[in-house]
């Protein structure tokens, strides 16, 4: 019975764990590449477990972000492209768009300034496709 309990058990601690795992190379302090549960990818620099320094993440609908990265967190100089074709190139901090960047919708239409916790903030320009 007990070796019956502990099967179960080993089974159900299994099923839990899911599937993030370091697939290839050094996912603690060094270069490797991972596997979230959520079906993200992460491919680049780590450190203390956490990615940091140059990195790729190629999220599982198919957005994807190239760039600095800082105890796990967009930070740094960085590009975060989405599926549908809009852009984001500039400085991130804490994982939001922070200071000089350029974001471009799918339709041409572009804000070039400055940003503060994601959100366009102090001096911009906002520019329309059709002129």
């Amino acid at each position: 019975m007990k070796n019956l309990s502990l099967y179960i058990f080993l089974i159900l601690m299994i099923c839990n764990v899911g599937f993030a795992e370091c697939i290839k190379g050094d996912c603690s302090n060094g270069y490797g590449t991972y596997t979230m549960d959520n079906g993200n990818k992460y491919v680049g620099e780590w450190k203390d477990g956490l990615p940091n320094g140059q990195g790729t993440e190629i999220h599982a609908n198919g957005n994807k972000y190239v760039g600095e990265f800082k105890k796990g967190k967009y930070h740094g100089q960085g590009t975060y492209t989405w599926t549908d074709g809009s852009k984001y190139v500039g400085i991130w901090k804490d994982g939001k768009q922070h200071g000089q960047g350029t974001y471009t919708w799918v339709n041409g239409n572009k804000y070039v300034g400055e940003w503060k916790d994601g959100l366009p903030n102090g001096q911009g320009t906002e520019i329309h496709a059709n002129g």
